[in-house]
């Protein structure tokens, strides 16, 4: 991500203002015919990927059970360090949003933000939608309600409904949104407050000084692609299997990873061609119709469902969940429980990380001009109090239908049904316009798919091209295919098991580098004019524009870059 054009300029009466010597300014980029690519990043990133799909496509048995092994070390000796480093975030996110950190701006001091406050918490909501939980906003609660977390509750009971809230909230509300919170912050705080161009990398700035720093950059580009392309293909393979079981209700398709395969290949094709072919207001214009669509289907549920019910269930998890919410934050399996928690906690932990790179890129552009308090209480904030609301709808009425299966008063065995992917259409299944629904669920996934897996492989190209907003077409398209490929590979290899213990391994070395990504941030504010100069008082002349922009870090970009060419009048330079 780079700095707005207008950030790249410099003021002649400020030479601290002045770029190193071969820096390159966004406004300078805008003058790039074709955009950069960092060949060594990209070849060192792509061989690796065509290597495991090679070794997946040919002895699929021998990727699976070596999977297996690692996810054991992973899990076993290192679940300790993904259940702290989600914790340590939130405790960060909200340390620097209620400090004196607070008060410095994303941007420049004079920056004020581009959106509405309505405009902005518009885009967060549609960034906390997604497939995940069309995917889960039923399946986790039924499942966590008859396969209790703490098994210190009867199966279907009122205690293990209130467990079963308790975790559906907790691993889609505060720490999902601090961990990208904290990503965000370092991005956009790079880039409109310091003025750096040179992408994910440039955040690490206060750590990556010299030729190693470069190095040091370019291997976290890398395991940046790593982590995008697992993630993403984690949530391709879980919209092909909630678009293949919902086929299923409705028009009697074949439950199975060769339809799975078609889905992903299909879809795979629809938002690679969006990524090239330029329809971005298409594309937005199908997402905002998604957020519509989806609040129409949770309105609808909350109509027909057990409304009553719901509204008592909404400030009751609200409560329930904040108070259980150390205890679930801290727990990491030294008591048993290991199984459970890599099926479900550090599952979703992994993934979260491994989309930190898109979600906290798409935060940092919609978020220049606000403070860190703001944007801080902003994102962790709206998007658990939607995740709140839609697991009290969805959620809420599954719990209902499956407490009344088990006391024997009607209701639907929705745990039962050994298809994760097919447990949403039973739900929908009973209640009216079935039919309907079912349909508007599978059209509701298959937009998902392609708007997030287009963002995803415009990320990958951008990570592979110093950073760059629009990076070229041919290598977006390729970066598309081979996360559709790595989906592909994956099912044929154990499905969505293969899939989720993929994302939890490509993920633990980068949780390391978020770690020191946090680091860089923390040495960065400590830095900032807002907390080292004395305030300013009235009549100081002092250039507001340039109190922190970071004059010592170089573009990495390696273009020749025509000289601006002088105003109509102006004297030539010397």
């Amino acid at each position: 991500m780079s700095a707005p054009p207008e950030h790249g300029s410099s003021t002649p009466s400020s030479p601290s203002n002045t770029p190193s010597a071969g820096a390159v300014s966004a406004r300078d980029l805008g003058r790039v015919e074709r955009p950069p690519i960092d060949k060594q990043t990209f070849a060192i990133a792509a061989g690796v990927v065509v290597v495991f799909l090679l070794v997946g496509a040919v002895w699929p048995t021998q990727l699976k059970a070596g999977a297996d092994a690692v996810l054991e070390v992973v899990v076993g000796d290192f679940g300790w360090a993904f259940v702290l480093g989600a914790t340590g975030f939130v405790v960060l996110a909200l340390v620097l949003a209620f400090s004196r950190f607070g008060r410095i701006r994303l941007g420049r001091d004079e920056d004020r933000p581009e959106h509405s406050r309505a405009s902005w918490i518009a885009m967060m909501f549609s960034a906390g939608m997604g497939i995940g939980l069309m995917f889960y906003g039923v399946t986790e609660p039924v499942t966590h309600l008859m396969t209790v977390p703490q098994n210190d509750a009867g199966a279907g009971s009122q205690a293990a409904a209130r467990e079963a809230m308790n975790y559906s909230l907790f691993h889609w509300g505060l720490h999902p949104w601090a961990i990208y919170a904290v990503v965000g912050l370092a991005l956009a705080y790079s880039s409109y407050r310091k003025e750096r161009v040179g992408g994910f990398s440039a955040a690490f700035a206060p750590l990556l000084r010299g030729r190693r720093g470069r190095g040091a950059a370019r291997v976290i580009d890398i395991f940046a692609i790593f982590a995008t392309l697992f993630g993403s293909a984690v949530s391709l393979g879980l919209g092909a299997a909630q678009m293949n079981g919902g086929l299923t209700e409705v028009f009697g398709v074949a439950n199975s990873t060769t339809v799975k395969v078609l889905i992903i290949a299909v879809l795979t094709v629809c938002f690679v061609v969006s990524a090239i072919s330029g329809i971005e207001r298409g594309i937005k214009w199908l997402s905002n119709t998604n957020m519509v669509l989806a609040l129409l289907l949770l309105f609808f549920l909350f109509v027909v469902g057990p409304t009553v019910f719901m509204l008592n269930l909404i400030p009751a998890s609200a409560g329930n969940y904040l108070t259980a919410l150390p205890q679930m934050a801290t727990r990491t399996g030294a008591f048993g429980g290991t199984e459970w928690l890599s099926a479900w906690t550090l599952f979703y932990w992994a993934w979260w990380v491994s989309w930190t790179p898109f979600v906290g890129a798409f935060l940092a552009k919609i978020s220049r001009g606000r403070t860190i308090r703001e944007f801080v209480v902003g994102v962790m904030l709206v998007p658990t109090l939607v995740s709140l609301i839609w697991f009290s709808v969805l959620g809420g009425a599954a719990i209902d239908l499956q407490r009344k299966f088990v006391e024997g008063t009607g209701g639907a065995d929705i745990a039962g049904i050994a298809d994760q992917e097919s447990q949403m259409f039973t739900f929908l299944q009973q209640f009216p316009w079935a039919g309907f629904t079912s349909i508007l669920v599978v059209v509701l996934v298959a937009i998902f798919f392609i708007s997030g897996a287009d963002a995803s492989s415009i990320v990958m190209g951008s990570l592979s091209s110093y950073g760059v907003d629009e990076p070229q077409k041919w290598l977006t398209a390729l970066w598309g295919g081979l996360m559709g490929l790595v989906a592909i590979v994956l099912f044929f290899a154990g499905g969505l098991e293969a899939l989720q213990d993929i994302t939890i391994i490509a993920a633990a070395p980068f949780l390391v580098i978020m770690a020191l990504m946090a680091v860089a941030l923390v040495k960065d504010l400590a830095n900032d004019p807002k907390m080292t100069q004395p305030k300013r008082r009235h009549g100081d002349r002092r250039d507001p524009r340039i109190t922190a922009a970071d004059t010592e870090w170089e573009s990495p970009i390696p273009v020749a870059i025509a000289p601006t060419p002088p105003a109509p009048g102006a004297e030539p330079s010397r």
